[in-house]
């Protein structure tokens, strides 16, 4: 009786055992499988991506070979005494007097500025609605070596060829902008806007070139205009864009065979 009771015990003591080892080893994996996934998505989110430090624009060509190699890159140094005369076939209309909605967000690379129903422009006779317009908090292009204290760019595409188009309007420190307090302050959420009033009175005068965009992918065939006259944003203004963007701009290309226009 004794005997049978100490085997009986015995056995079960062993499939306890047993058991308790298979746990382990089921928790072991489990836990081993955790790892590599909270791994996995550390790597992930961590994944090398383009900035303007460390994977800054001397490693753009990392991201896009474009941004190394393209030979009609942007932004470039305007040299007015360098420009000819404007192909009136590419004369800039613009229709930017547009109340509506738009979400601003802060991507990482710029403060934008996402329309719900934008203006337009025409070139030659085709449409290029008003997607976007976003900052820097320096200008990107340059006239006579000369950096503006910011820029904004109005990103415009043609809905057919989906060729883009991009209105730069300079900004120097002087009087309050109408637009800029609405943006900073509501980084994250929606205003209501009318793009115009980041226009300048004149907008008639401008150089024209054909570039890229200014960040990666670098795609080529943009169609830029820069419009002569600046718009003024206050001193308070500039240094509260600066909080979030001071040197998020592009240092200028070559210029290769290219010609600038002017108007």
């Amino acid at each position: 009786m004794n005997k049978t009771l100490l085997l009986l015990s015995t056995a079960a003591a062993l499939m306890i055992s047993g058991c308790a080892s298979h746990e382990a080893e089921v928790k072991e994996h489990k836990a081993a499988e955790h790892v590599e996934k909270t791994a996995a998505a550390h790597g992930a989110s961590h994944e090398k991506h383009w900035d303007y430090a460390e994977n800054g624009p001397a490693h753009w060509g990392e991201f896009s070979k474009t941004c190394g190699t393209g030979h009609s890159q942007s932004p470039i140094n305007i040299v007015p005494g360098k420009s000819v005369e404007m192909n009136h076939q590419y004369d800039l209309s613009m229709h930017e007097d547009v109340h509506t909605t738009a979400s601003v967000i802060d991507n990482g690379h710029s403060i934008k500025v996402t329309l719900k129903a934008g203006g337009t422009i025409t070139l030659d006779g085709e449409t290029f609605k008003l997607l976007q317009f976003h900052f820097h908090g320096k200008s990107e292009h340059t006239v006579d070596g000369k950096r503006y204290d910011m820029v904004a760019h109005m990103v415009h595409q043609n809905p057919e060829t989906k060729q883009l188009a991009v209105v730069a309007v300079f900004f120097t420190e002087g009087a309050e902008d109408p637009i800029l307090n609405d943006v900073i302050n509501n980084v994250g959420g929606e205003i209501e806007v009318d793009p115009q009033d980041l226009l300048p009175k004149d907008t008639a005068h401008y150089y024209h070139y054909i570039g890229s965009l200014t960040t990666p992918p670098c795609s080529e065939n943009v169609q830029w205009y820069l419009l002569k006259q600046p718009v003024e944003a206050s001193k308070e203004q500039i240094e509260a864009f600066r909080k979030y963007y001071v040197d998020n701009e592009r240092p200028v290309q070559e210029l290769y065979d290219r010609v600038v226009e002017s108007n």
